[in-house]
C-alpha cells in the first residue's frame, strides 16, 4: 500500500513524512496558492517552483504538479519546466 497527499501544506507533509510511511504528495496550484493567501502573498511561477522544491526536498517519492496553461504548445512547455524543477517531479 502507498499512502499519498493531497495537499500543499509544509506542515502537513513534513509531519507525515517524518512518520516515515509517506509515498508521495499530489498538488495542483490552487493548492499551493491557498497556503500563500492567508499571508497575502500572489502566487507567481517563481512562489509556485520554490514551493514544489521545497516538498521534493522533504519527499523521497513522486510529487504531481499541474499545468495551467490551456494552449496545447504551452502545456508542454510549462510541463517541461516544472519537470526541471526535480527528478521527482510528475506532470
Amino acid at each position: 500500500m502507498e499512502l499519498y497527499l493531497d495537499t500543499a501544506n509544509l506542515e502537513e507533509i513534513r509531519e507525515i513524512a517524518a512518520w516515515g510511511v509517506l509515498s508521495g504528495v499530489t498538488t495542483n496550484p490552487t493548492l499551493v496558492a491557498k497556503e500563500y493567501a492567508g499571508r497575502g502573498a500572489r502566487l507567481t511561477e517563481e512562489v509556485l517552483f520554490t514551493h514544489l522544491r521545497t516538498i521534493c526536498e522533504v519527499v523521497r517519492g513522486p510529487v504531481s504538479a499541474e499545468v495551467t496553461a490551456l494552449e496545447a504548445e504551452a502545456m508542454v512547455e510549462e510541463g517541461r519546466r516544472l519537470a526541471g524543477i526535480h527528478p521527482n517531479i510528475v506532470v
